[in-house]
């Protein structure tokens, strides 16, 4: 007889605690300017998971609920700046110097045994290891890792000319796991009438991979394609994540332009137009769920859950270019009190220039159509926000609408089709899905009755918008599965699904 005979929903129930401490000193010393501060965070969470239970123990055996471990990570950062006024012959000129020191270190608690246990019944009549929906984090998991950085910059600001100014700046940087890096900035910008303004710059940037994406693992059960299969994740260096085609993990290095205009001839009218492009060199990203046969037979080799894989690769370089419009006017007598109406457009877009060649796995099988589109399109490739703010003392408003734009979600159960097809286009599988732009408002009244404390009462998401429901069953030819019917909103919403939240809040200023 089931244990559940009407079915179940497990709960993943999360508790999380966050400490963040920063102690610092500003000064003068010989003529510069000093800034010195110790910082010091760090971050806890736990996972108890219930209404659940170990299948593979039995129904007589298993408990119904489990501390499933956690996770930890902590950083220490200690920085140094300095800054002062230099004479290099020609305008105004800055110089600043500066270093840190920053140690980082990433912990995987182990769950309590029946969290993650396999016991007797493993894989009978489909039962597997440890607490269903998410098994606990094994000691085999457990990891206790740390790095340190030593980073130093050099920063000179001058003025050439009234209109001219430019930046120059560099920064050295050394990980104790992935070496040195050596990156640059230029800035500059020109004014050649009062209120007009052009300004543009070009720098280098470095990312190691985060401690996470070298240690996480753990098996969940993932909603894909509207069947629920169990997911895991592995570290590079793992067995299996090797056998599969990972590599060591590279840093991913990048290069950044942009260009813009300053506009503020009118008074209380300002306009500032932004366009950039990044190009981002072995990008980490996460591969596709794997599956299939070979799969399946690595993981039960060696005693793993699940029947897909995935895990971290520096697998694609991509490039995002963009346009940012900004601008707010400033009323300075409407009914009584300063009006400020402020817009917002942004558009970009992602392209994926190149896709790393692995041993094992193709490429395209680790990184293909459905996490190539979450990446590409996974998010609005554009978004208008329109804005006001009234202020007559001792009361202020503000109301804030964000049009979110349309969010494509591609086709799970299709993907291997349209692999073997050679096409990545959108709409080239049957159950492909875009989210339609939503608009979302915010509404917020203030007041002070003193000096030192404010009021406010609010509302994000005013008029209680959701992203559009995702079908469920068959549509159209397509199964989508039931799972759908009672989680009916994509988790890649840009805006959630929750609804309107109402809020209050008391400041004090002291």
């Amino acid at each position: 007889m089931p244990f559940y005979p009407d079915g179940f929903l497990p709960l993943i129930n999360s508790d999380i605690e966050d400490i963040a401490a920063t102690l610092g000193v500003r000064g003068d010393a010989g003529g510069w300017n000093i800034d010195l501060s110790v910082g010091y965070g760090t971050n806890r969470l736990d996972y108890r998971i219930t209404n659940t239970w170990n299948a593979s123990l039995g129904g007589n055996v298993s408990p119904t609920e489990f501390d499933a471990g956690g996770l930890r990570s902590g950083q220490t950062a200690v920085n140094f700046d300095a800054q002062r006024s230099i004479n290099i012959g020609v305008g105004e000129t800055s110089l600043a110097i500066g270093g840190e020191w920053r140690n980082e270190n990433y912990k995987i608690r182990p769950g309590e045994l029946g969290s993650y246990v396999a016991g007797p019944f493993l894989f009978s009549n489909g039962s597997a290891p440890g607490a269903q929906v998410f098994p606990g984090f094994s000691p085999t998991t457990a990891v206790d890792v740390s790095r340190d950085s030593f980073a130093g910059y050099i920063e000179l600001d001058t003025d050439l000319s009234d209109q001219f100014n430019v930046q120059i700046a560099g920064r050295y940087e050394h990980f104790s796991d992935f070496g040195d890096t050596l990156n640059g900035k230029i800035a500059a910008r020109f004014e050649p009438i009062e209120g007009l303004a052009f300004r543009g710059s070009a720098s280098t940037g470095f990312r190691a991979p985060g401690m996470a994406q070298q240690f996480f693992s753990t098996t969940s059960t993932n909603n894909v394609g509207g069947q629920l299969i169990e997911v895991g994740t592995f570290p590079v260096s793992s067995p299996i994540a090797i056998a599969l085609g990972s590599q060591p993990l590279e840093p991913e290095e990048s290069l950044n332009l942009s260009g813009g205009i300053v506009f503020n001839m009118v008074d209380g009218l300002n306009i500032t137009v932004d366009y950039y492009n990044i190009k981002i060199n072995d990008r980490i990203v996460l591969t596709e769920n794997l599956t299939g046969a070979d799969v399946v037979a690595l993981l039960q080799a060696a005693g793993v859950a699940g029947s897909s894989a995935r895990f971290f690769i520096n697998g694609i370089d991509t490039r995002t270019e963009g346009l940012d419009i900004v601008g707010s006017y400033r009323m300075p007598d409407v009914a009584g009190g300063r009006l400020t109406l402020n817009i917002g457009y942004n558009i970009n877009d992602t392209s994926i220039t190149d896709r790393r060649v692995f041993s094992g796995f193709t490429a395209d099988r680790l990184f293909a159509r459905q996490e190539s589109f979450r990446l590409t399109d996974g998010q609005p490739s554009n978004k208008l926000n329109l804005g006001l703010t009234w202020e007559r003392e001792p009361f202020g408003l503000s109301l804030n609408a964000n049009r979110f734009g349309s969010v494509f979600l591609p086709d799970g159960v299709s993907a291997a089709a349209i692999r073997n097809n050679n096409t990545i286009a959108k709409g080239a599988a049957p159950g492909d899905i875009s989210l339609s732009p939503k608009w979302v408002v915010d509404l917020e009244l203030r007041v002070n009755p003193m000096e030192q404390l404010q009021l406010a009462i609010g509302a994000n998401n005013l008029l209680d918008e959701y992203p559009d429901r995702l079908p469920f069953g068959t549509v159209g030819g397509v199964n989508y599965g039931l799972n759908n019917s009672f989680l009916p909103y994509s988790s890649q919403s840009p805006f959630g699904f929750s609804g309107r939240f109402l809020y209050g809040r008391i400041s004090f200023d002291f």
